[in-house]
């Protein structure tokens, strides 16, 4: 199952109309989440205010009938149903989403600050979720034919090269798996040695190896570029349907649940967004 959160936002219907896409892909069911104030879903609790309780609940409803009205006009394959949730929409969407496979989000909303690039609620939740989860700034009008993943060897690249070959793989596209290597200078970034470089390239392909034999009918292009990570995957990006990024890599803090270079991209990245979280450990 996919959940999608709307808000009556432009943002929140591009992320229903995305997540319409990926759920017609998979041949998945899609929830569409709208969060309301607690006291709204309590039954007798709302007698003084039952005029404004019933405004306050015809909007919402009329936020998840927008949402649901397109998306079966657009995806009358796809099975959507609609829910109201009771609470914080940042807690609601992530006790809602951790039985699914996939919770899409827009990037900003209504209640979001001008000036910011992410809104609160979209970056609270990329920031605690335990499902993978896709951020929608501006989709490309028409498919690019490309995905982009970036990868550094570490295991949360492994499974954002298996979401990225999966999703190449339903969208009939190339992908192309980037790694950014410099070397950390006071002043910037300085070129890896060309020796350093192959050896990347090559320890990259050898990572690549188990997922082409898991989708045979994927292209795929591996690439080393030198930069910081973040402005590499942005240029990346540029002209990608999706870019693909582990929740964590290699330095980071085993406490935090976004690394530094996910948290970058959710203000910066140019095309849908997916953070795709650590397999659980079984150890």
């Amino acid at each position: 199952m996919i959940i999608v959160g709307v808000d009556g936002s432009r943002t929140g219907l591009e992320a229903a109309g995305w997540a319409a896409s990926e759920a017609a892909l998979r041949g998945s069911p899609l929830t569409v989440a709208h969060a309301v104030p607690k006291w709204l879903c309590e039954e007798g609790a709302v007698h003084h205010y039952a005029e404004v309780a019933r405004w306050m609940r015809g909007g919402a409803e009329s936020v998840l009938t927008s949402a649901t009205e397109r998306i079966r006009r657009d995806f009358p394959q796809v099975r959507v149903e609609s829910v109201l949730l009771p609470g914080d929409p940042r807690s609601a969407l992530l006790k809602a989403s951790e039985e699914a496979e996939l919770l899409v989000v827009g990037s900003g909303g209504i209640g979001g600050v001008r000036g910011l690039l992410v809104g609160s609620v979209a970056y609270g939740v990329a920031a605690h979720a335990r499902t993978d989860l896709v951020l929608i700034h501006e989709p490309p009008e028409t498919p690019r034919g490309e995905v982009v993943v970036g990868t550094d060897g570490s295991r949360g690249a492994t499974r954002a090269l298996e979401f990225a070959f999966a999703e190449a793989g339903l969208r009939g596209a190339r992908l192309r798996a980037v790694q950014a290597w410099a070397w950390p200078q006071p002043g910037g970034f300085e070129p890896a040695s060309r020796e350093h470089e192959q050896e990347t390239l090559r320890t990259l392909k050898a990572s690549l190896t188990p997922h082409r034999e898991r989708h045979p009918g994927v292209h795929v292009v591996a690439e080393v570029v030198h930069g910081h990570p973040v402005e590499v995957l942005k240029e990346a990006g540029a002209d990608a349907d999706l870019l693909v990024v582990g929740s964590r890599g290699h330095g980071q803090l085993a406490g935090m649940l976004i690394g530094s270079i996910s948290q970058a991209l959710l203000h910066h990245a140019p095309c849908p967004l997916a953070v795709i979280r650590r397999a659980p450990s079984h150890a």
